[in-house]
């Protein structure tokens, strides 16, 4: 299909044996007949004008590949550079949140959002959704996508829009792609699949409007014990997580998407979780040399984008217990810059986070000074964006901050934005997000991902595969109900009390059993669910313990109000990757009644077996995702092949790269 502006020049090659319609069509009028000459220049004009507002229409949306840093793109960037202002400039090294969600322009939400950029002069936004209590809501792509328009509208600057798209889009949008944990790639151990999960999700988070994934963890989940990383690792093993965390650079890079690797100099041999506490990561530099660093360095020969460096104390590399990593020059500028030869773009990890802000209650600002002389480049989340944004002006008005310094940094941000063209198009095409977001190929390629994923651990050969069967009613009213014999108990155990884990689950194992029993245990009512769930499991001819264990930041457990005996359990802050208490209980009473007829399935932190030795019948999948759900159940009916491999060692129970393959046995039924 030709466009206007091409009809100027091929207007001799129309078909001479065009219909009789057709020679109508093209056909001029007598009045222009009578003008020919002044016919043909207002037609030229006219058909240049459509030819400049068609491009400009092209233009005026950002169009998602391969990243590339033009020459007109660096002269953009300098130029900008020397234009700005100060205050100008310490904005554009902050990024605040922003909440994904419809917002009226007159909201106080959304002019606060105005505000950052007209009074802070903020550059760039992380997107995370709206928190209802405990409960996080995930946002449509479209009132997304409406939203990072509109700001992008308002701002001087093109802005940088980051999120956290660990299990791609879908962790903070509806109707996205759903992908496992990362542990769940390790477990299926195909690296095309990395590059693949990368290169969807940055073109479904461009499709939106977002720019920047912090994404790729390159920590190298070696303490069981871990809290926060746990199964947000590849895995244990140094050279299986560089692998992994290069092939997703690779397809996102595909895809147009910045990517972060995180969190240096290392987090996975913590056992804190950095949200709330002080995490430190007490090994030699040895260790750090063979365990933490290569999977990074990795990621920097890959062409990483960015690194965010963790609130840790790492006392191989800096002595002082206040300096974490994230305001320690030792880590930033000499380690990362210097040893490590990167250049690209250094962000903190939330600047709100407990892990730094109990060491600067008395002045908050600090925080972002000293992270920022340390050798970061861009801070994210601010406890307090007035506080941080004074103490970083006052510090460049001083000297504290050279100019130099801070033109370094500034101009590394503008470049980003210009490797992504937003110098000439910052909107996106709301109308386009349909065919972009949730393909169907891209749909099935997550489930297939957490298929390959569901690794089978123990197996005692007394139960699995589950049969099919159950109640069913046959839909007439004057015939009799088909009993069988296969009556299955599910019991859902979950640690945190926010969730609404199992859903998937239930529904799925209901499909295939219709008159399976589920019973939801979670910590506020586990120690009241023991005679339930055990005269279940007596009945049953076989049961199915699903176990929800997944890092989560500060998570929510239960308990008794203090100083109130008897009164009802109150929500607690927690930091744990294990049971609680009651619910732990709870489960060793069942495996110590029925562990030879009980399927135990880790839906998530595959180290819950350590803690319960008993356990005859053991699969995990690495993974909560409503994908993997639906995998397991697929996994215990013997519908998908069982091939997948611990990617980290299970104390006292397997080591990595253990586990029992199962060919495919039953075909699913649809």
């Amino acid at each position: 299909m030709r466009l206007p502006c091409d009809l100027v020049h091929q207007r001799e090659s129309l078909p001479e044996n065009r219909s009789p319609s057709e020679s109508k069509l093209f056909e001029p009028s007598p009045l222009l007949l009578s003008f020919s000459p002044m016919r043909h220049k207002l037609t030229t004009l006219l058909l240049i004008l459509t030819c400049a507002s068609i491009a400009l229409a092209k233009d005026k949306y950002q169009h998602a590949g391969p990243l590339r840093l033009e020459r007109s793109g660096e002269k953009w960037a300098e130029k900008t550079l020397h234009k700005l202002t100060l205050e100008e400039k310490i904005g554009q090294v902050f990024m605040i949140w922003c909440r994904a969600s419809f917002l009226n322009v007159e909201n106080p939400e959304y002019l606060q959002l105005r505000e950052a950029m007209q009074t802070y002069h903020v550059g760039s936004f992380a997107m995370t959704v709206h928190v209802d209590g405990p409960y996080l809501l995930r946002s449509e792509p479209f009132e997304a996508a409406d939203l990072l328009n509109r700001l992008q509208q308002d701002s001087k600057l093109p802005l940088l829009f980051a999120a956290d798209f660990e299990r791609g889009v879908s962790m903070r949008l509806l109707g996205s792609t759903v992908f496992p944990h990362a542990m769940a790639f390790g477990a299926a151990g195909i690296e095309e699949y990395a590059q693949t999960f990368g290169r969807i999700t940055a073109e479904e988070a461009r499709a939106i409007g977002i720019h920047w994934n912090f994404f790729p963890d390159a920590d190298v989940n070696s303490n069981p014990a871990n809290p926060i990383i746990n199964t947000r690792s590849f895995g244990e093993d140094p050279k299986q997580v560089g692998d992994l965390v290069a092939a997703y650079i690779k397809g996102a890079h595909e895809g147009g998407m910045l990517v972060t690797v995180k969190h240096f100099p290392g987090h996975g041999d913590t056992a804190t979780d950095s949200h709330l506490g002080v995490a430190s990561v007490n090994v030699d530099r040895a260790h750090l040399d063979s365990i933490e660093l290569p999977p990074f360095r990795h990621a920097i020969e890959a062409g990483v984008d960015s690194v965010m460096v963790a609130h840790v104390t790492v006392p191989a590399l800096d002595s002082d217990p206040n300096h974490v990593a994230t305001i320690s020059a030792a880590v930033v500028s000499d380690l990362l810059e210097k040893q490590l030869g990167f250049k690209g773009l250094i962000v903190t990890d939330a600047l709100d986070m407990a892990g730094l802000t109990h060491l600067f209650q008395t002045n908050i600002g600090r925080a972002a000074v000293e992270a920022f002389k340390a050798g970061n480049d861009l801070l994210l989340i601010p406890a307090d964006l007035g506080a941080s944004y004074s103490a970083m002006l006052d510090a460049a008005r001083s000297g504290e901050i050279s100019r130099e310094r801070l033109d370094h940094s500034v101009l590394k941000i503008l470049k980003a934005k210009a490797s992504l063209g937003l110098q000439n198009a910052r909107l996106v095409d709301v109308k386009a997000i349909s065919r972009l977001v949730g393909k169907p190929e891209h749909l099935a390629f997550g489930q297939q991902v957490a298929d390959a994923a569901v690794t089978l651990v123990r197996d005692n050969g007394k139960i699995l595969p589950l049969k099919r069967g159950g109640t069913v009613q046959s839909g007439l009213p004057y015939m009799t109900v088909e009993e069988t014999h296969n009556r299955v108990v599910a019991v859902l155990f979950s640690d945190d009390v926010r969730t609404d884990s199992g859903r998937a689950f239930g529904r799925e194992l209901r499909a295939h059993v219709p008159d399976a029993r589920l019973l939801y245990v979670d910590p506020r009512i586990a120690a009241g669910m023991s005679g339930d769930v055990l005269k279940a499991a007596d009945e049953a001819q076989s049961v199915v313990a699903a176990v929800y264990v997944v890092p989560t930041a500060g998570k929510v457990a239960s308990s008794p109000a203090a100083g109130a005996p008897g009164s009802p359990p109150q929500a607690a802050m927690k930091n744990s990757v294990s049971l609680s208490d009651a619910t732990g209980e709870l489960l060793q009473q069942l495996l110590d009644r029925a562990a030879e007829k009980t399927v135990v399935v880790a839906v998530g932190n595959p180290y819950l077996a350590s803690d319960f030795p008993a356990i005859q019948n053991y699969m995990c999948t690495f993974s909560n995702a409503n994908v993997s759900e639906v995998s397991a159940i697929k996994a215990l009916f013997g519908e998908i092949a069982i091939r997948g491999h611990l990617p980290v060692t299970v104390p006292h129970v397997a080591q990595r790269g253990a586990g029992i393959e199962r060919p495919l046995q039953v075909a699913r039924k649809e």
